[in-house]
């Protein structure tokens, strides 16, 4: 067998009862997480973009958008997938040399089991593969340093979970993920220098043509066997060489994903729970502060810091103030918090935040480096112009896997994204499916999401 047909082999012989408890806590927790972010970001300007789009191109009404129309499958996979991204607030997974964010198989799982008219274990099912594979290789065949993006990965993962969710045989889940895993190898260039709305578009894009490629593997194309080991496949022309036995994995790496406290980048949350901290307690004047000093680890300050993904101190949109230390830090320090108010335009050109943001300095710290990824350690400084100190030390936040977010945090973060859209009835109604999804056919919680406008 092809290491993409040992790994088909394990897709398709896993079922629900080879979850944890913890486990099947943990994905439930997430897609409440990822259905707030979705609904919270209907109004997103690239959103209404691809919504138009998809108005303008129509499409067999198979399956739901979140909040509209009915269209088809793989549209609706980009859709929903670009909701859940867009606003940057759901989870994480980290790696040493590579970070994901595994929720953003979601939108893709979602979509194919509402296809499939399937139920809710077999949905959570799905998820866990996605977030199996995809996690596993970003453990194992990190990309970031060759220069290509962590959605590589992803393509596997997600690709995997539609499979599993459309109930494809064996070869056709070898197929499947072949095909999308040859041909969907995206460019690091997303998340470094000058950003642009393909930040939060380009898992999405991920989600949407995985969607299509197991389709295709449905209707009977094939695609290259070796994909893995093969010449110029994965392993000779991006990861290096590698090893997974798909025989031994399990379904439980999604127990070991984190979900954001703070509309941000996953690697500032440590951060700005630190700097939340240190201004209660202090309550010191921001017109008062002559500089900032964070010291952090390698990750945080090579992709949001400053570091070897370009400077983060020339902020004009959304996508580069939360991937901005910078920007997080001064939000954070002037408006108490950083949620999505804090990307609005106006926020972000004021000349308040974009003052401050140049006072402060992001430097890596070795120490912190070689604790990371067990920990998010940092240290952060204020410096007054008086000459006084300020300073706190982090090892985690609220929602790390050290300190796990509760079923109460999620829903509380859920139902203050959503209640811009919808009301609090249909916001109980979804809390309660979700807690008890694996009662229900998908299709009952699809049909709520396309109405959540309703308000």
């Amino acid at each position: 067998m092809t290491e993409v047909q040992q790994l088909a082999k394990f897709v398709h012989t896993r079922s629900f009862k080879d979850l944890s408890e913890a486990a099947v806590t943990a994905l439930k927790l997430r897609l409440l997480d990822s259905l707030g972010c979705a609904i919270g970001a209907l109004e997103g300007k690239p959103i209404k973009m691809i919504a138009q789009q998809i108005k303008d191109f129509g499409g067999n009404p198979l399956t739901t958008l979140i909040g509209g129309q009915k269209t088809a499958p793989d549209r609706a996979a980009f859709y929903n997938s670009a909701l859940i991204r867009y606003l940057d607030y759901n989870d994480s997974y980290l790696a040493k040399k590579e970070t994901c964010h595994p929720s953003d198989n979601i939108g893709s799982v979602l979509t194919a089991s509402e296809y499939a008219d399937k139920n809710g274990k077999d949905f959570l099912t799905a998820l866990a593969i996605a977030y199996q594979i995809q996690c596993r290789l970003s453990d194992e065949a990190p990309v970031r340093d060759k220069g290509f993006d962590h959605t590589v990965q992803g393509a596997y993962g997600s690709a995997a979970g539609v499979a599993y969710a459309l109930g494809l045989d064996e070869n056709q889940v070898s197929n499947a993920i072949a095909i999308a895993a040859t041909a969907y190898n995206a460019l690091r260039v997303t998340r470094t220098g000058n950003l642009s709305n393909w930040k939060g578009l380009a898992f999405p894009s991920t989600g949407w043509t995985s969607t299509h490629s197991a389709f295709l593997a449905k209707y009977g194309i094939t695609g290259p066997e070796e994909v893995f080991e093969g010449n110029k496949g994965f392993k000779d022309s991006i990861a290096g060489n590698f090893k997974i036995d798909w025989g031994k994995e399990d379904l439980e790496r999604v127990t070991h994903t984190i979900i954001k406290r703070y509309n941000a980048e996953i690697h500032s949350q440590a951060t700005l729970e630190g700097v939340q901290e240190l201004h209660k307690q202090h309550h010191f004047s921001t017109n008062d502060i002559e500089k900032i000093v964070l010291n952090t680890f390698d990750v945080a300050f090579n992709i949001i810091g400053g570091g070897e993904e370009g400077g983060k101190k020339n902020i004009r949109i959304k996508e580069e103030a939360d991937h901005s230390l910078p920007y997080l830090i001064s939000a954070m320090l002037l408006d108490g918090n950083v949620l999505p108010a804090q990307y609005l335009p106006e926020r972000i050109v004021k000349k308040d935040i974009q003052e401050l943001l140049q006072k402060v300095e992001v430097n890596e710290k070795k120490s912190y480096s070689e604790r990371f990824p067990k920990e998010m350690p940092c240290d952060i400084t204020v410096v007054m112009k008086d000459g006084e100190q300020f300073h706190i030390e982090k090892k985690d936040y609220e929602g790390f896997v050290t300190r796990p977010a509760s079923w109460e945090t999620v829903s509380g973060k859920f139902k203050a994204l959503s209640t811009p859209f919808t009301d609090e009835k249909t916001q109980d109604k979804i809390i309660d499916l979700v807690k008890n999804i694996e009662k229900h056919q998908i299709k009952e919680l699809t049909e709520i999401l396309k109405n959540v406008r309703t308000k």
